[in-house]
């Protein structure tokens, strides 16, 4: 069974930093893509960065350019969201999340973490 286990969420002020975690257990991840959404009470889930676990290739959405970096460990099996620049609206619950290649869906998911930023 895959599983992702996400941690580093908090409380911080804007313009601060947090740094998320997602341990990723379960099998090899080689041919995956890893990737971090999130979602705020009574919005709809919405993608923020994803990386390739080989390549270490990543994309990004928009409206984290510049302020998010997405990365992985490998020898360690862990996923990484660097988050700069905070701002209140990106408070949201944290999601990791696995699928293996572009053409299939995210099939694995966390349970999430906070993440609240305060003006």
């Amino acid at each position: 069974q895959v599983r992702l286990v996400e941690s580093g969420g908090g409380l911080v002020q804007a313009g601060g930093s947090l740094r998320l975690s997602c341990a990723a257990s379960g099998r090899s991840f080689s041919n995956y893509f890893m990737a971090w959404f999130r979602q705020a009470p009574g919005k709809e889930r919405e993608f923020v960065a994803r990386i390739s676990w080989s390549s270490g290739s990543t994309s990004y959405a928009d409206f984290v350019k510049g302020r998010f970096t997405i990365s992985r460990d490998k020898s360690k099996n862990t996923v990484y969201l660097q988050m700069n620049s905070l701002k209140p609206e990106d408070t949201a619950v944290y999601y990791c999340a696995a699928r293996p290649g572009l053409a299939g869906q995210y099939d694995h998911w966390g349970q999430g973490t906070q993440v609240t930023v305060s003006s």
